[in-house]
């Protein structure tokens, strides 16, 4: 799984450039890190990859209280993924609390969207199950930042 992050943004292009870089000085690839934003209504951007879809989600505002998180599905020669499902979830990473399983709603062939309310600010886990068909399926996971 290869994960990229930034916030106040709506893709990943700068993000993919930042990352193949620090790949090939050979920094740290492995551990993803939360970024925090300078503001409080910020968006939170991450872009998660596996080896059957990619998702670009967008956490906004990246604060406490009510958010709606959208996600943009790819294949990973990056085309629209057209999904079966999507479902998000959040826990705490300090806590462990677990907040209820979202199943997200369609906006369009590769666009979902979950509305939710993040109680706490703090470190959170992001997990998506993305149900590809009938018989496939991806669950991936990246830390985000809620302030």
């Amino acid at each position: 799984m290869e994960i990229w992050q930034r916030r106040g943004s709506n893709g990943p292009s700068l993000s993919r450039l930042a990352f193949g870089i620090v790949c090939i000085v050979g920094l740290s690839c492995l551990a993803p890190r939360p970024v925090i934003a300078a503001g409080d209504d910020e968006n939170f951007f991450t872009h998660l990859h596996t080896d059957k879809a990619m998702a670009n989600v967008t956490v906004s505002p990246g604060r406490a209280g009510p958010v709606e998180i959208v996600i943009q599905l790819e294949t990973t020669d990056e085309l629209p993924l057209a999904a079966k499902a999507v479902s998000v979830r959040l826990s705490n990473t300090r806590t462990g609390a677990k907040l209820a399983k979202i199943e997200a709603a369609r906006k369009d062939d590769d666009r979902w969207y979950a509305k939710l309310s993040v109680p706490t600010p703090g470190n959170w886990t992001l997990g998506l199950g993305i149900s590809i068909s009938d018989t496939d399926g991806v669950n991936v996971e990246s830390p985000i930042v809620i302030r």
